[in-house]
């Protein structure tokens, strides 16, 4: 297979980029650690909203136990030739006390209201500290495009 010639972007670029990518993407890896179980990786949908990332699962989920003992994750988008990679803390909001802002904007997303389920949801609400964006190693120099929280 031939690769094509990939331009680099400046970090202006690449921020917009990784922003139109959440506002359109629907999966992103969760990646959460215990500290008696170790690592743990899941896929699930996501809602890029009010400069965070949201998530929803059960509330007794290994995702959801994990980031109550360490609320510190990584995300990453699901294509390994655009990569964003994002670092930050994570609250949780149980269903009934989500914002209902950040709630009403992901059931539109999904057509999926976890508020109207039975069984017992949260919602992950992560705010990013780091965000790194390349497009293979023409890319590396420069990935952080945003640190601290906030966007270079």
């Amino acid at each position: 297979m031939r690769e094509t010639k990939i331009v680099r972007r400046d970090t202006a670029e690449r921020r917009r980029d990784t922003l139109e990518r959440f506002g359109s993407e629907r999966d992103i890896w969760v990646s959460t650690s215990h500290p008696d179980h170790g690592p743990h990786q899941v896929p699930l949908w996501f809602l890029w909203h009010g400069g965070a990332v949201w998530m929803c699962t059960g509330a007794n989920s290994a995702t959801a136990r994990n980031v109550r003992a360490e609320p510190r994750v990584r995300l990453g988008l699901p294509d390994a030739r655009d990569v964003v990679l994002l670092q930050g803390e994570t609250t949780c909001h149980p269903a009934k006390d989500v914002p209902k802002d950040a709630a009403d904007a992901f059931a539109g997303k999904f057509g999926w209201d976890p508020r109207t389920e039975e069984g017992p949801y949260v919602y992950l609400c992560v705010t990013p500290r780091t965000v790194r964006a390349w497009r293979s190693t023409a890319e590396l120099r420069g990935r952080v495009v945003m640190r601290d929280g906030e966007w270079l």
